[in-house]
């Protein structure tokens, strides 16, 4: 909990209470349904939570606006994006049922009101349309692309001005192939310059504005 007060420091006493909930949580249901690797349990905050709030040191998403969690597994980065912008709705989706019942219940042990899931693929759904998708380490950027670009709103009302609406990643190595082969040119932000630590070297943001 500590290093994520290392780089945010105007939470309220809810979402203090909500981030210190989220370890004991995880463990305990780490322990029924692997969610999280054995031996980054420990290191939740820095390798899970903060990892997935460099998405929110980067990008302000604006209070009613509506983001879509791809294959978000144990609710990364959903569940601490949700737990920083309260007034954003967040949606959960994966393809497995049992990695949901995890995020459903650490949500609901944390009091948390703007998340909804959904059991299913991502080309799946089908008539919704969010302003941003956000995803870690799911697939290769080409199909994200591929799947995030129909459910994505061209003409958001929420946005700041001059930002679009878009397809946000969080990706790690040599991705120099991987972005070639996507025939999109994200504009790509290192990890390590917005929190410097040894655990985010080569660590990347991926941005696709729609």
């Amino acid at each position: 909990m500590d290093i994520i007060l290392k780089y945010f420091s105007d939470f309220t006493p809810a979402q203090l209470g909500q981030f210190s909930k989220l370890e004991g949580l995880y463990k305990e249901w780490n322990e029924k349904i692997n969610v999280i690797s054995r031996k980054d349990i420990d290191s939740l905050y820095e390798k899970h939570v903060l990892h997935s709030l460099s998405i929110a040191a980067a990008f302000d998403f604006a209070d009613g606006s509506e983001i879509i969690d791809l294959g978000t597994g144990g609710g990364f980065p959903g569940i601490p994006l949700a737990i920083f912008f309260p007034e954003v709705k967040f949606h959960l989706v994966d393809s497995i049922a049992k990695k949901l019942k995890v995020v459903e219940a650490v949500a609901g042990g944390i009091g948390l009101k703007n998340i909804t899931t959904e059991h299913s693929r991502i080309e799946n759904i089908k008539n919704r349309k969010f302003d941003f998708v956000v995803s870690r380490a799911v697939a290769p950027l080409k199909d994200l692309w591929k799947w995030s670009r129909p459910i994505l709103k061209k003409d958001s009302t929420k946005m700041p001005a001059g930002q679009k609406s878009g397809l946000i990643c969080l990706k790690g190595g040599d991705l120099a192939a991987e972005i070639h082969d996507s025939g999109t040119k994200p504009r790509i932000m290192e990890i390590n310059d917005i929190f410097p630590e040894e655990f985010f070297k080569e660590k990347y943001l991926l941005f696709v504005p729609v």
